[in-house]
């Protein structure tokens, strides 16, 4: 199972941290790092800006929000940051959630599954630099070489699976094996070509402020439709129910126990066997989302010590 990289964007770290993992990640030899966007770096520009510190590491960007970036724009950035950072670039897509496309950005959340849709159908012409003949995009032609792009969309009900189909990848974000061998036969029954990529937070020696870290990316899952129902399968129906109660956060975080955060995540001595899950569950890739505290900023502890368990494993098969 191949290993890439994805930035994690923790809210409580430095935002250049983010860049010190993309280094990290070309340094130790990973062949692709994922770069999407929260409350800090545009995409583009952090991308273009780990393409000018790294040497050869590939670049995915996104996934970018189909109902606030539109084809053209999105293009027109791939291509961008292509010829720039003179590197190979892919581009995945998402529907993104309504606090980050209604309230911060101030447009409609409804109907972004049809966004996602159209945008996968426009932006196959765009990046391999013909004219756009297309309802979200018509007359425009990228001015610079075409990046040929592969396209990625981030999945996680059935809908957004069946336009995965379409695509050359579905990234699964935030889940456990059993749920992504559900979406993957799904997908299956489909395609089979359409290859599967999973983000999965990793820390190799986790200590407190690392289990903490993860326990806040993963309180704001608990109650929404379908990561909640996950988890409870996970084995963790008190917390979910209790989360679904809508109690303050701060009593929320100290719900969780550090077993939940194990079924969706890579923990110390459990990481090789838990890529194993994920490798039988018909994941082609895990993207490693490392953990950044004090005793390893920007996680390059946990890259290294994954790439060398990486390393063994190849030797071994």
């Amino acid at each position: 199972m191949k290993l890439t990289v994805s930035l994690g964007f923790w809210q409580d770290r430095p935002a250049e941290e983010a860049l010190r993992t993309a280094q990290a990640a070309d340094e130790l030899g990973y062949p692709e790092v994922w770069v999407g966007e929260m409350a800090t770096y545009d995409a583009f520009a952090l991308a273009t800006a780990i393409g000018s510190t790294t040497s050869r590491i590939a670049l995915t960007i996104g996934p970018l929000a189909v109902a606030v970036r539109d084809p053209m724009m999105i293009a027109m950035g791939a291509a961008s940051v292509a010829d720039l950072a003179g590197r190979p670039v892919r581009v995945a897509l998402g529907t993104s959630s309504p606090l980050v496309v209604e309230r911060w950005h101030g447009r409609p959340h409804a109907g972004s599954t049809k966004a996602l849709s159209e945008a996968v159908d426009a932006l196959r012409p765009l990046l391999d630099g013909a004219k756009s003949d297309h309802p979200r995009s018509q007359g425009y032609r990228l001015r610079l070489p075409a990046p040929h792009s592969d396209l990625t969309v981030a999945a996680f009900g059935p809908a957004a699976v069946r336009i995965a189909s379409r695509a050359d990848r579905m990234v699964l974000n935030l889940i456990t094996p059993a749920s992504a061998a559900r979406l993957i036969a799904d997908l299956r029954a489909l395609t089979g070509t359409t290859r599967v990529a999973a983000w999965v937070t990793a820390a190799a020696d986790p200590d407190q402020a690392a289990i903490e870290q993860i326990r806040r990316a993963i309180v704001g899952y608990l109650a929404a439709p379908g990561y909640g129902e996950m988890f409870a399968e996970a084995g963790f129906p008190d917390v979910v129910d209790y989360a679904r109660t809508r109690p303050h956060p701060r009593d929320l975080l100290t719900a969780i126990p550090d077993k939940l955060l194990e079924s969706v995540a890579l923990l110390g001595d459990s990481i090789d066997s838990r890529l194993a899950e994920y490798a039988a569950a018909g994941v082609d890739e895990v993207a490693i989302v490392p953990v950044s505290t004090e005793t390893d900023p920007g996680g390059a502890q946990t890259l290294r010590a994954l790439a060398a368990l990486n390393s063994e494993s190849v030797e071994r098969t």
